[in-house]
Protein backbone atom coordinates (compact mmCIF):
# COMPACT_ATOMS: atom_id res chain seq x y z
CA UNK A 1 0.00 0.00 0.00
CA UNK A 2 2.93 2.34 0.86
CA UNK A 3 4.32 1.29 -1.96
CA UNK A 4 1.56 2.10 -3.98
CA UNK A 5 1.52 5.94 -3.05
CA UNK A 6 4.86 6.83 -3.32
CA UNK A 7 4.31 7.40 -6.97
CA UNK A 8 1.11 9.46 -6.33
CA UNK A 9 2.78 11.47 -4.01
CA UNK A 10 5.78 12.19 -6.53
CA UNK A 11 3.30 13.42 -8.97
CA UNK A 12 1.64 15.62 -6.51
CA UNK A 13 4.94 17.40 -6.07
CA UNK A 14 5.76 17.91 -9.71
CA UNK A 15 2.10 19.15 -10.58
CA UNK A 16 2.94 21.66 -7.80
CA UNK A 17 6.21 23.04 -9.03
CA UNK A 18 4.76 22.73 -12.52
CA UNK A 19 1.47 25.19 -10.98
CA UNK A 20 3.51 27.86 -9.77
CA UNK A 21 5.86 28.05 -12.20
CA UNK A 22 2.99 28.45 -14.92
CA UNK A 23 1.54 30.92 -12.84
CA UNK A 24 4.30 33.31 -13.39
CA UNK A 25 5.04 36.14 -16.27
CA UNK A 26 7.96 35.34 -17.68
CA UNK A 27 8.90 38.67 -18.59
CA UNK A 28 9.00 39.25 -14.48
CA UNK A 29 12.29 37.61 -13.94
CA UNK A 30 14.11 40.08 -11.39
CA UNK A 31 17.82 41.05 -11.88
CA UNK A 32 20.46 40.50 -9.65
CA UNK A 33 21.45 44.27 -10.30
CA UNK A 34 18.42 45.87 -9.24
CA UNK A 35 19.39 47.94 -6.94
CA UNK A 36 23.17 47.83 -7.97
CA UNK A 37 25.70 49.95 -9.85
CA UNK A 38 25.38 49.63 -13.58
CA UNK A 39 28.15 47.88 -15.10
CA UNK A 40 30.81 50.50 -16.08
CA UNK A 41 31.01 50.46 -20.18
CA UNK A 42 32.88 52.47 -22.99
CA UNK A 43 31.67 51.67 -26.74
CA UNK A 44 31.93 53.72 -29.85
CA UNK A 45 28.61 55.11 -31.19
CA UNK A 46 26.74 53.71 -33.46
CA UNK A 47 26.56 56.42 -36.05
CA UNK A 48 30.68 57.46 -35.45
CA UNK A 49 32.97 54.49 -34.48
CA UNK A 50 35.65 57.40 -33.94
CA UNK A 51 33.14 58.62 -30.75
CA UNK A 52 32.74 56.79 -27.28
CA UNK A 53 30.26 56.78 -24.86
CA UNK A 54 30.85 56.22 -21.07
CA UNK A 55 28.54 55.03 -18.77
CA UNK A 56 30.03 57.53 -17.00
CA UNK A 57 29.05 60.25 -19.15
CA UNK A 58 25.13 60.10 -17.39
CA UNK A 59 26.32 60.79 -14.00
CA UNK A 60 24.34 63.01 -11.91
CA UNK A 61 21.44 62.29 -14.84
CA UNK A 62 18.81 59.71 -14.62
CA UNK A 63 18.48 57.49 -17.95
CA UNK A 64 17.57 54.47 -19.63
CA UNK A 65 19.34 52.34 -21.89
CA UNK A 66 17.20 50.43 -24.26
CA UNK A 67 18.86 47.20 -25.54
CA UNK A 68 18.29 46.74 -29.56
CA UNK A 69 18.73 44.96 -32.89
CA UNK A 70 17.80 45.46 -36.34
CA UNK A 71 17.32 41.98 -36.16
CA UNK A 72 14.23 42.30 -33.29
CA UNK A 73 10.47 41.79 -34.26
CA UNK A 74 9.75 43.35 -30.78
CA UNK A 75 12.24 46.07 -31.35
CA UNK A 76 9.75 47.22 -34.37
CA UNK A 77 7.18 47.18 -32.33
CA UNK A 78 8.55 49.61 -29.52
CA UNK A 79 9.86 51.57 -31.73
CA UNK A 80 6.32 54.44 -32.12
CA UNK A 81 6.36 54.11 -28.36
CA UNK A 82 9.98 55.46 -28.12
CA UNK A 83 9.84 57.95 -30.50
CA UNK A 84 6.51 59.09 -28.37
CA UNK A 85 8.81 59.41 -25.88
CA UNK A 86 11.85 60.86 -26.89
CA UNK A 87 9.46 63.94 -28.64
CA UNK A 88 8.47 64.43 -24.86
CA UNK A 89 11.80 65.07 -23.56
CA UNK A 90 11.62 63.50 -20.12
CA UNK A 91 14.96 61.45 -19.81
CA UNK A 92 17.14 60.67 -22.26
CA UNK A 93 17.28 57.62 -23.99
CA UNK A 94 20.37 55.68 -24.78
CA UNK A 95 20.34 53.37 -27.32
CA UNK A 96 21.95 50.08 -27.05
CA UNK A 97 22.62 48.18 -30.83
CA UNK A 98 23.25 44.67 -30.11
CA UNK A 99 24.91 41.78 -31.65
CA UNK A 100 24.27 43.52 -34.56
CA UNK A 101 25.92 45.17 -37.87
CA UNK A 102 26.82 48.75 -37.75
CA UNK A 103 25.11 49.19 -41.32
CA UNK A 104 21.52 47.35 -40.13
CA UNK A 105 21.44 49.25 -36.93
CA UNK A 106 21.65 52.75 -38.96
CA UNK A 107 19.80 51.88 -41.61
CA UNK A 108 16.74 50.98 -38.97
CA UNK A 109 17.07 54.59 -37.36
CA UNK A 110 17.39 56.06 -40.73
CA UNK A 111 13.94 54.74 -41.83
CA UNK A 112 12.06 54.45 -38.99
CA UNK A 113 13.22 57.67 -37.18
CA UNK A 114 15.79 57.52 -34.49
CA UNK A 115 14.77 58.18 -30.73
CA UNK A 116 18.05 58.00 -28.92
CA UNK A 117 19.58 60.91 -27.17
CA UNK A 118 22.30 58.76 -28.41
CA UNK A 119 22.90 55.03 -29.61
CA UNK A 120 26.23 52.91 -28.48
CA UNK A 121 26.90 49.90 -30.54
CA UNK A 122 27.85 46.39 -28.47
CA UNK A 123 28.82 44.25 -31.98
CA UNK A 124 29.99 41.09 -29.65
CA UNK A 125 27.55 41.66 -26.73
CA UNK A 126 29.72 42.15 -24.00
CA UNK A 127 28.21 45.01 -22.12
CA UNK A 128 24.79 43.13 -23.21
CA UNK A 129 26.13 40.13 -21.47
CA UNK A 130 27.52 42.06 -18.24
CA UNK A 131 23.90 43.39 -18.02
CA UNK A 132 22.51 40.61 -17.93
CA UNK A 133 20.66 40.68 -21.31
CA UNK A 134 19.18 37.53 -22.80
CA UNK A 135 16.92 38.74 -25.37
CA UNK A 136 15.80 42.19 -26.83
CA UNK A 137 14.23 44.44 -26.68
CA UNK A 138 15.25 45.29 -22.46
CA UNK A 139 15.15 48.40 -21.07
CA UNK A 140 17.22 49.61 -18.04
CA UNK A 141 16.24 52.72 -15.40
CA UNK A 142 19.54 54.33 -14.28
CA UNK A 143 19.40 56.90 -11.23
CA UNK A 144 21.53 59.64 -10.86
CA UNK A 145 23.93 57.57 -9.24
CA UNK A 146 24.68 54.97 -11.85
CA UNK A 147 22.26 52.25 -10.01
CA UNK A 148 20.17 50.11 -11.89
CA UNK A 149 16.37 50.84 -10.34
CA UNK A 150 14.64 48.95 -13.10
CA UNK A 151 14.99 46.31 -15.95
CA UNK A 152 11.82 45.96 -18.39
CA UNK A 153 12.05 42.99 -20.29
CA UNK A 154 10.38 42.86 -23.60
CA UNK A 155 9.21 45.80 -25.43
CA UNK A 156 8.18 49.30 -24.24
CA UNK A 157 4.64 49.34 -23.96
CA UNK A 158 2.75 52.64 -23.48
CA UNK A 159 1.03 50.83 -20.85
CA UNK A 160 4.45 49.93 -18.91
CA UNK A 161 6.11 53.70 -20.04
CA UNK A 162 2.62 55.39 -18.02
CA UNK A 163 2.40 53.23 -15.26
CA UNK A 164 6.26 51.97 -14.31
CA UNK A 165 8.69 53.87 -16.00
CA UNK A 166 7.71 57.19 -15.93
CA UNK A 167 6.65 57.07 -12.34
CA UNK A 168 9.69 55.44 -11.63
CA UNK A 169 11.87 58.25 -13.17
CA UNK A 170 10.25 60.97 -11.87
CA UNK A 171 10.35 59.77 -8.24
CA UNK A 172 14.19 59.84 -9.33
CA UNK A 173 14.17 63.23 -10.30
Amino acid sequence: MKRALIPLVVFLVLAGFLYVSLSRDPREVPSPLINKAAPTFSLPLLHDAQKMFSTQDMKGQVWLLNVWASWCGACKDEHPVLMDLAAQNIVPVMGLNYKDKREDGEDVLRKAGDPYTLTIFDADGKVGFDYGVYGVPETYVIDKEGVIRDKIIGAVTPTNLRERILPLVAELK
